[in-house]
């Protein structure tokens, strides 16, 4: 069977990380093993701590190594950091108070940073002739408004425009953190004290549901669309106008 590449959203946190180990090994039936590994760690301009990130998976990558000593039994990997700090802004930070009265008042600023992710990892997925891309979604994260089932039928069906194949393929799997620790220590990776950047808005309040998820996703994914499009055809003025700045630089 052909192996083909994978990329997996990676912040070094224990959900991502196990998604490396499973991805490495070809133990989950929603992660053949790949030929190749893009860890695309995402910059959203607010993050702190940034060492964690790669300092986790250079770690992890040399007791991966160990385990699979023979260089078919292991894919290639690499972290590849990636800026979407301007797409961040331009869907949310930039025009917050204008958004937040469409959509009830509510918080959405982690769901437009996920948003913004998806949006930077399927301009690379696509340039890098990346077929699938996942990320480590839980059931016990739900609570968080990027983590609904909303968001990530809609970011399939985004990915799926452009050719993409988006998964969350430990969503159930990962409903008890003890399940992802077990994974951990089986491949002998650390297994707490998450590792991952941290950022200003991770744990800020938001009573969200899926009625404004979807309605904020329903407005910005066609403005995701029309950009990832513009930016594949080099058309860089209309790309801009897709997110403009809330005030112009004087």
């Amino acid at each position: 069977m052909h192996k083909q590449e994978l990329a997996i959203l990676f912040s070094g946190g224990t959900d991502s990380l196990a998604l490396y180990a499973l991805a490495t090994s070809g133990s989950h039936p929603g992660l053949p093993r790949p030929r190749k590994i893009h860890l695309l760690n995402m910059l959203n301009g607010m993050g702190r701590f940034p060492d964690f990130t790669r300092n986790r998976f250079e770690t992890s990558r040399a007791i991966l190594a160990r385990r699979f000593p023979f260089a078919d039994d292991m894919p290639d990997a690499h972290l590849v950091e990636l800026d979407m700090g301007r797409l961040f802004q331009g869907l949310w930070l930039d025009r917050y108070e204008e958004f937040m009265p469409r959509y009830g008042g509510k918080n959405l600023v982690c769901v437009a940073c996920k948003l913004a992710m998806h949006i930077r990892a399927l301009l690379y997925c696509n340039e890098h002739l990346v077929p699938h891309l996942v990320a480590g979604y839980t059931k016990k994260q739900s609570h968080f408004p990027e983590q609904t089932a909303i968001f990530m039928q809609k970011i399939s069906e985004l990915s799926a425009h452009f050719g993409v194949t988006a998964s969350f393929p430990v969503y159930d799997d990962f409903s008890e953190q003890m399940t992802t620790r077990h994974v951990l220590e089986e491949y002998g990776l650390p297994s707490t004290g998450g590792g991952e950047r941290k950022c200003l808005f991770c744990q800020t309040l938001t009573t969200a549901t899926e009625k404004e998820i979807g309605l904020y996703l329903d407005d910005m994914i066609p403005r995701a669309t029309n950009y990832i499009e513009h930016i594949q055809h080099g058309r860089v003025r209309e790309a801009a106008s897709c997110f403009p700045p809330g005030t112009e630089n004087k």
